[in-house]
């Protein structure tokens, strides 16, 4: 695995803009390494026709959507639920039921953010852990139904096999919030 390789993977995980520092960090090298890497990711994304992008911000480099499938987007996506909210959920869903600590140390603080905006959309469901000061979450029915997923894969805590695992939270069909 390249270190632009594993940038790309730490971009893609975190969801967010992350300064190099940040980057080097969860890379475990160096800055000078790290700033290869982002140069390398970003000549590859700007020669393949991809739908991704890598970019520098004001707060840190991150893997996101050309800004030409903007449009898309808002077709696929409920207005209502951003890209953020929609990966959180996507990791609720795949991790069922995962403790909201868990959850934080995966995605990040915009956590704090996502989890009431989907436990108010009706998607998540947020109870106290007997076990753990945190909050256990997991998917509702409404999940199922809106998204029309029977059953997600099972994730096994220590798989000796990795594989990425790919949900499509597409609506099948406009589902229209209660009055």
């Amino acid at each position: 695995m390249t270190t632009a390789t594993k940038i790309e993977a730490i971009l893609y995980l975190k969801g967010k803009p992350l300064s190099l520092s940040e980057i080097a960090e969860y890379a475990a090298c160096d800055r000078a390494t790290v700033e290869e890497g982002i140069m390398e990711l970003m000549d590859n994304y700007a020669h393949r026709d991809s739908a991704l992008e890598v970019v520098e911000t004001p707060t840190g480099y991150s893997l996101q959507l050309r800004s030409d499938f903007h449009d898309l987007v808002q077709t696929l996506i409920p207005v209502e639920l951003g890209l953020g909210a929609l990966r959180t959920l996507a990791a609720i869903a795949l991790h069922n039921p995962i403790l909201q600590t868990d959850l934080i140390e995966l995605r990040g603080s915009g956590v704090y953010q996502h989890v009431p905006e989907l436990v108010e959309l009706g998607f998540v469901r947020k109870r106290r852990d007997n076990e753990s000061r945190s909050y256990s979450l997991q998917v509702t029915p409404k999940f199922h139904q809106y998204f029309q997923i029977e059953q997600l894969p099972q994730l096994l805590e220590y798989s000796h096999k990795e594989e990425q695992l790919e949900l499509d939270l597409t609506p099948k069909e406009e589902i229209k919030p209660a009055s």
